[in-house]
């Protein structure tokens, strides 16, 4: 039977069903009543043979554009006939929120964090350190090497192609130690290296705290001295001060795991408890002091070790300290010196001793500092100390070494605190503007001379009236806008405006800088 265009059989190869009446529009047809804009309804007959219920209709289907295209020359040209358009099935619309925990970073935000990253590196620099980075993708054993099987609930991890279990980085210092060892005696000391990397962590989320973060560190590797930790705490105090934090805003809270150890051995509680008594003594001020207590003897803590314990960690004063440790230890020592090292560097407002810092991650060996809101609003912003026996937990040679840890959620939090997020408005030096399509062109290489010397341009790739083009010009806080007119190009010249006081005047092109 001949192709008729005024009757069309659709049939859906999935369901075996005629589908409704459907509009059409067709552009090829020469008759008058159909115009080119025209859309006509076209009635679906009774199909001219029987179907199975249980037949696959694609084949019918394409044996029907078999057969149509042999008829046609079997050519890529069109066919006489119309061929159904393909059936698809109804997409659903995707959630377009990120991951929980994890953020995008539109352009204003984007801004914010390359400001904040921008003030990371200057700082870093300005203290002699260089910027070093690795993979977001680690073996597992890496981080659970360091931070013990309890770490692995945290991890994002999952084994790949090659069976090889791998996670992303929860944090920086366990690749630093990898990359140190690897590098091994072909690098001399002492190390100054800053790192600024994306980290992941599935934990429970709170202001401040994301799944996704970006961190800064700095770490010093060779340097046994307290100056190293003293140089550090400087570091953070210049970057603070950089932003408009001062020392009523923020605090650095100082003790020493050697503290701890002393503390520990006067009760003998054997030195294979001092990680977990150190996980426990972190939770101070996170839980009731019950249930530190309550764990703390279930570590194997004698009831009189517990009080004891308790009470040096509320101590918050080194000279108090010294009177129950004494000053031959080191814990004393390395505090003092700490202290005395603050005032010669400016900083000792910002400093404060308080034994119960011991930061959680038990590969910490001496001096160890915590930052911290003095409205205690946040969670700690940033934290770091000594730790000279971590090259060995991963099979290298120990060397003396001490670093921290600074995210980058918290401090946008003080910033916002404080009012003090700065005004980071998008810039553009030039917008550039043909008033005729047929000087496109020109306006491109007004562009190209432009950038060439250095200078950013917003070249105006349609053609669009000049209201337009001030309103674009406001939006990305345009210095100034230069117009390519055909009578002013037909002499070489342009018409430039500088947008905040009005002024404008014809400039050469071979004079515009």
């Amino acid at each position: 039977m001949p192709a008729n265009p005024s009757s069309l059989l659709i049939l859906h190869p999935r369901l075996n069903v005629y589908l409704k009446p459907f509009v059409l529009s067709l552009p090829h047809f020469s008759s008058p009543s159909l115009s080119l804009n025209r859309a006509r309804r076209f009635p679906i007959p009774r199909p001219p043979f029987p179907i199975s219920p249980t037949r696959n209709l694609s084949s019918l289907s394409s044996t029907s554009v078999a057969q149509s295209s042999g008829e046609n020359g079997g050519g890529g040209g069109r066919s006489g006939a119309l061929s159904p358009p393909p059936i698809t099935d109804v997409v659903q619309k995707i959630d377009v929120n990120p991951p929980k925990g994890t953020r995008d970073f539109a352009p204003e935000e984007m801004r914010l964090r390359n400001w904040l990253f921008q003030n990371f590196r200057e700082v870093s620099r300005m203290f002699g350190f260089e910027e070093v980075d690795f993979p977001v993708l680690e073996s597992e054993a890496l981080f659970i090497r360091k931070a013990g099987e309890e770490i692995r609930d945290q991890l994002y991890c999952f084994e790949d192609r090659g069976n090889r279990r791998v996670a992303l980085r929860p944090e920086l210092t366990p690749s630093l130690a990898r990359l140190v060892i690897q590098k091994g005696k072909s690098v001399s000391l002492p190390l100054k290296w800053f790192a600024i990397g994306q980290c992941w962590r599935y934990e429970r989320m709170t202001r401040g705290r994301r799944r996704e973060h970006y961190q800064w560190n700095m770490d010093i590797i060779g340097v046994p001295e307290v100056t190293a930790e003293a140089e550090l705490i400087s570091s953070i105090v210049t970057f603070f001060k950089r932003i408009g934090i001062t020392a009523s805003d923020v605090g650095f809270k100082v003790s020493s795991r050697k503290v701890l150890q002393e503390v520990l051995r006067c009760y003998s509680i054997p030195e294979n408890l001092f990680s977990k008594v150190c996980i426990i003594i972190d939770k101070i001020e996170k839980i009731p002091l019950d249930e530190i207590k309550k764990e703390l003897k279930s570590t194997g803590v004698s009831e009189e070790g517990v009080e004891e314990l308790l009470q040096v960690l509320s101590i918050k004063s080194l000279a108090k300290l010294e009177e129950i440790l004494g000053s031959a230890g080191e814990a004393v020592a390395d505090l003092k010196q700490l202290f005395s090292l603050a005032e010669k560097f400016g900083y000792s407002e910002w400093i404060e001793f308080d034994a119960s810092v011991v930061r959680g991650l038990a590969y910490y060996t001496g001096i160890v500092f915590e930052g911290f809101d003095r409205e205690g609003k946040l969670r700690a912003i940033c934290g770091g100390g000594r730790y000279d026996r971590l090259l060995s937990t991963f099979g290298g040679e120990d060397l003396p070494a001490c670093g921290f840890g600074f995210g980058d959620a918290v401090i946008v939090e003080l910033l916002k605190e404080r009012g003090l997020v700065p005004e980071l408005n998008l810039r553009v030096e030039n917008i550039v503007c043909a008033l005729d399509v047929d000087l496109q062109g020109a306006a491109a290489r007004v562009a190209s001379i432009l950038r060439e010397k250095g200078q950013s341009v917003d070249l105006v790739l349609e053609s669009k009236p000049l209201k337009w083009v001030f309103k674009r010009a406001a939006r990305v806080n345009a210095y100034r806008l230069i117009l390519v007119g055909s009578s002013e190009w037909q002499r070489g010249m342009v018409s430039v405006k500088i947008l905040s006081s009005g002024e404008q005047n014809e400039v050469k092109l071979d004079e515009l800088e």
